[in-house]
């Protein structure tokens, strides 16, 4: 898994605990859907850290929570 599909993941996760749609998430967030759409759908390489702090403020978590999971503990150091 690569940090893309680790943000996805996570996303995913938190949409699904609370009920809502990709959408839904993006009215909550006042994030575009066409962004939520990229980052979810891996069309984003690198979701800003703008983007992902809304998503988490619309989550009522922090970021430190966001990023508090399995998934991004095994992430190799990605070099391009």
């Amino acid at each position: 898994m690569n940090t893309q599909e680790a943000v996805a993941r996570r996303i995913r996760e938190l949409c699904k605990e609370r009920g809502w749609t990709p959408n839904g998430l993006s009215n909550h967030a006042a994030v575009p859907q066409s962004t939520v759409k990229s980052i979810l759908g891996g069309e984003s390489k690198n979701p800003g850290t703008v983007s992902v702090k809304k998503l988490c403020d619309a989550f009522e978590i922090t970021l430190k929570e966001f990023f508090d999971t399995p998934y991004f503990d095994t992430l190799e150091q990605e070099i391009k």
